[in-house]
């Protein structure tokens, strides 16, 4: 509720100073557009409903600030967010006195405020105003972008649209400045005649020195106000802090070993943030991204149950019953043990839903292992271009026959290549995929054989092994090398069976198990039995001296399934 209540008065105090920014850019064309344009944007928000629209958007906004510096149990935070928070805390202190000298003189001095009153103040009578309001608009507008952006970055369709958000985040107040600044220049050079200034001021009822008086009375009361509510903010912290530690401390132990102690009451994440160890959080820890949430091993029954809004970021990312957001957990007190899912380098997208076989599910699948015969003797009698030209031309080939299959390409391994077929449509759609596949890379190299007949001594010839059972399968790796692939006996029996293919001298060695499951005819091929290391009965296989030669039922196309 509190992030919702934010984000609503977040955006409407941004579309108040976007709009705004729209009427200073009408000084591009004259001081009477700029008025006139003022007259019909500022209409809704000078209507009672308006107003109250308006400014308790604003307070409630500066109190959840307020809140949030007290919820925060460190300060050393990421750039991005301390920018955020020095620019919210520094727009009120700036505003208190552009706000009074507007709505204020306007309402209690019955003082006439339009453009020219406005800039002539700022930048006739005291131009450290006029700066003061630069400064005031430009800090507000940063700090609604650095919130828009924290918030839209976790949208799927973010990544298409950022250019075009980022080229309007710097058009609108660029051209919002030229347009003040033209009006400043034109009220300037008329105040600049005394005599017209003096009428200016009698027609639109400048304060006297009185008013004047009470007006800087009442910015340093709401000055002083505010500074009272911020330090309150800070200490309050420290109250808190000292309460937590009366009461206890949690003994946390991450998957790595390492262990820290903290006061009951702080969020998993803010503790090990606090204790310099790294921890995911794209969202900076407000729930929404899902990239900090961890495995509890140990110690679940010390966490209170996830709140509505925790929940739902979880069953988005298909969490299981043991994970929680690392930013939502606040172990009451004992013994935690916690394993981290994602690594520091987590992105935006990361928090998008994933499959839930991404984290970690046992499917039977089918999987391919193919590799170039003799490869080592052939790169031997080749310059070290020639070997990355002719690799290149062989991975697009045999990449592009396992995608067209849809097929998953999991790895290339020197001149090696590893797929898993069937991750979503199941063991039998993928083990008739597989064989597509392996049928497709054979025409293929054919293919490439006779492009690079020039460049060869001989054809290259490929092996490839394709057995269908249960693995493991889920995103893994570190950093940037994370990836969708599979681990188990299964994925053992297909490498074998590719090694097998020098025995036979042949182009393909399936195992029986995944041709029944294809529904392919390969009766017309020869049947073998074939022991594989690390399994105590003989497998059997069938054994296909050229893949090209698999009947036309094994061909398949991703756009034709």
């Amino acid at each position: 509720m509190v992030r919702k209540l934010r984000l609503i008065t977040g955006l409407i105090l941004f579309a108040y100073v976007t709009l705004h920014f729209f009427n200073h850019m009408a000084g591009l064309w004259s001081l009477q557009a700029m008025n006139a344009t003022r007259d019909v944007i500022h209409a809704p928000w000078w209507s009672p409903v308006g107003t109250a629209v308006l400014y308790g958007a604003l307070a409630i906004h500066i109190a959840l600030a307020l809140y949030a510096i007290y919820q925060r149990r460190r300060l050393n935070i990421p750039f991005e967010e301390g920018l955020q928070l020095v620019l919210g805390l520094a727009i009120p202190l700036l505003l208190i006195g552009h706000v009074l000298g507007t709505r204020t003189a306007w309402q209690m001095f019955d003082m006439k405020v339009d453009y020219v009153t406005v800039l002539a103040a700022q930048w006739h009578v005291d131009p450290w105003n006029g700066i003061k309001q630069i400064a005031i608009f430009f800090a507000a507008w940063v700090h609604g972008c650095i919130g828009i952006y924290r918030w839209l970055r976790l949208k799927p369709w973010y990544g298409a649209w950022q250019p075009v958000l980022f080229a309007l985040a710097l058009l609108i107040p660029a051209m919002s400045l030229a347009g003040a600044m033209q009006g400043a220049q034109a009220v300037v050079a008329m105040a600049s005649d005394p005599a017209w200034f003096e009428q200016f001021k009698l027609r639109v009822r400048w304060m006297d020195a009185y008013e004047y008086a009470q007006y800087i009375q009442m910015r340093d009361y709401f000055t002083i106000g505010f500074v009272t509510l911020v330090l309150a903010a800070f200490g309050l912290r420290y109250v808190r802090a000292a309460v937590e530690r009366w009461r206890g401390i949690v003994r946390l132990t991450y998957d790595d070993g390492s262990a820290i102690q903290f006061p009951p009451g702080r969020s998993i994440l803010d503790a090990s943030r606090a204790s310099n160890i790294p921890h995911a959080s794209v969202c900076g820890g407000r729930g929404r991204c899902s990239t900090c949430r961890v495995r509890i091993t140990k110690g679940i029954e010390n966490l209170p149950d996830p709140s509505a809004a925790e929940q739902k970021v979880l069953d988005r990312v298909n969490a299981g019953i043991q994970v929680r957001l690392a930013c939502q957990a606040r172990p009451a007190g004992g013994e935690i043990e916690v394993m981290r899912l994602l690594p520091t380098s987590a992105k935006p997208e990361d928090g998008f839903p994933r499959p839930g076989y991404l984290q970690g599910q046992e499917r039977e699948i089918a999987i391919l292992f193919a590799d170039i015969r003799s490869f080592t003797k052939l790169s031997e009698k080749k310059l070290p271009y020639d070997v990355v030209f002719l690799l290149n031309r062989y991975f697009d080939s045999m990449g592009s026959a396992v995608s067209d299959c849809g097929g998953h390409l999991d790895k290339f391994i020197g001149d090696g290549v590893m797929a898993l077929f069937g991750i979503e449509d199941g063991a039998e759609a993928g083990s008739k995929a597989a064989l597509a596949a392996a049928r497709e890379m054979g025409l293929r190299i054919a293919e490439l054989n006779r492009a690079l007949a020039n460049d060869l001594e001989e054809p290259l010839r490929i092996g490839i092994g394709i057995h269908c059972g249960p693995a493991i399968v889920g995103a893994m790796g570190f950093g940037d090398t994370v990836s969708v692939t599979a681990v188990g006996d299964s994925v053992n029996t297909a490498s074998r069976l590719e090694t097998q293919t020098k025995e036979f001298a042949a182009e393909l060695v399936v195992s029986n198990h995944t041709v029944e499951l294809s529904g392919v005819d390969l009766s017309g091929f020869a049947e073998e039995e074939v022991e594989i290391r690390g399994r105590t009965e003989p497998l059997s296989v069938r054994v296909i001296t050229a893949a090209r030669d698999l009947p036309e039922q094994a061909s398949i196309k991703k756009n034709g399934r």
